[in-house]
């Protein structure tokens, strides 16, 4: 299971890329893992600005549906629209191009409080 170390990570197995004023967001080797097949990621909240921890889409699995929310508060900027045609990439590379979304943070010092990899990698017991 990979487990980047130049990313922050959520206890519900959301990852966040910080690049400037900017991140990328997506879900773990974990969470694609535990889901299973991807078969629909929906995400209608572009161009909103929501808070840390509020819900900005779902991903549907062949076995569940599970709510995808942002580490940190900010603008929706961009949702990877290669997800539209292939929800399945976020299986096949959940930390590159199976990113969810790109966000304007609203506030870096909410980046403080998200886990390193260390921490994730003790928390699910890798």
């Amino acid at each position: 299971m990979k487990i980047p170390e130049n990313l922050k990570y959520t206890e519900d197995h959301e990852w966040l890329r910080v690049e400037g004023e900017f991140a990328y967001v997506g879900i773990t080797d974990y969470a694609q893992h535990e889901l299973g097949d991807i078969v629909f990621v929906d995400i209608t909240t572009e161009g909103e600005t929501l808070g840390k921890g509020e819900v900005f889409g779902s991903i549907e699995a062949v076995k569940t549906v599970s709510d995808i929310m942002l580490p940190v508060g900010g603008e929706i900027l961009e949702v990877n629209g290669a997800l539209e045609s292939d929800a399945a990439i976020v299986n096949s590379d959940p930390y590159g191009e199976g990113w969810l979304v790109k966000i304007k943070i609203s506030d870096a010092s909410e980046i403080d409080s998200l886990m390193d990899a260390a921490a994730y990698t003790n928390m699910i017991g890798a």
